[in-house]
């Protein structure tokens, strides 16, 4: 995967299942990633910093207590942009917390807060966004909560935005967008009309993606190819057959969960069953 986002090109990204590999891992993937990782969420445990076990990573910084970069500098379109990472704030919750031993996570409101203050004050640019997988509906709280961003690029609950979510807050205003999940839509461009190092107006289109009448790349298709090779044999056995068809048709629930939650019912005898939607 990481080899895939390099050949597309990924230029910033934060993190949500990158977490779900033990810490020496993710070091390693952030490693071998040409793209910028940041954030601001992650940081690591006090009694961590006296013992720390990965020094030589480039994003530690044992001042701050950050594990990763919190934000990045870009050049867009002759533009000074900075850019914020917000990590899933739940990561222990939803991943093994022996994975991640010395990590901690959370929304982290006032650090958030503060650092955007901090860029403002010493970085001066243009536009400030935030690159977030808290989810939809906590971003629009925090985009309600803190001052001074510009844009917030979400994810994680899939949400199919068409149009910006413009939230007020005592700064001003956040816009807002999410652009669906599995390749289903990109957020194509975000324009932005910036004059005296303000964001005056903007325009957005989320473009849907027809992948049956779209060529596949003929790059990736042979990275793809080649990093499966070895294991054709093994993703192609044959482990059972379906009775009916199997379907997933919303953002959430999947047939996985279905099953785990009508198992819930007949083996444990419970009147109610609930599955995170892990897919």
């Amino acid at each position: 995967m990481v080899g895939a986002c390099n050949l597309l090109g990924v230029d910033v990204m934060t993190g949500h299942w990158e977490f779900t590999y033990r810490d020496q891992e993710v070091i390693e993937n952030i490693g071998a990633f040409e793209g910028d990782f940041v954030a601001q969420n992650v940081a690591v445990r006090d009694e961590a910093l006296f013992d720390y076990r990965f020094p030589e990573f480039a994003g530690f910084d044992e001042d701050a207590g950050l594990a990763f970069r919190p934000y990045t500098i870009k050049a867009i379109g002759g533009v000074k942009v900075a850019v914020i990472g917000q990590a899933f704030p739940y990561t222990p919750i939803a991943n093994p917390n022996r994975f991640i031993p010395d990590w901690t996570f959370g929304i982290q409101e006032e650090r958030m807060q503060a650092l955007v203050d901090k860029i403002r004050a010493q970085e001066k640019p243009a536009v400030l966004v935030v690159l977030s997988h808290n989810g939809m509906d906590v971003d629009l709280k925090l985009a309600s909560r803190v001052t001074d961003i510009d844009v917030i690029f979400g994810g994680h609950t899939h949400d199919g935005i068409p149009a910006p979510s413009v939230v007020r807050n005592a700064g001003g205003k956040t816009l807002l967008t999410n652009a669906g999940s599995n390749g289903k839509f990109l957020g194509v461009m975000m324009d932005l009309d910036v004059r005296d190092s303000k964001v005056r107006d903007f325009r957005y289109r989320l473009l849907p993606v027809f992948s049956d009448l779209l060529p596949p790349d003929a790059e990736m298709t042979q990275y793809i190819e080649g990093v499966r090779a070895p294991y054709r044999d093994m993703l192609r056995e044959k482990l059972a057959t379906a009775e009916e068809a199997l379907y997933r048709r919303g953002n959430f629930n999947g047939t996985f969960d279905q099953l785990i939650c009508d198992a819930l019912r007949k083996v444990k005898d419970a009147r109610i069953s609930l599955s995170p939607g892990f897919r």
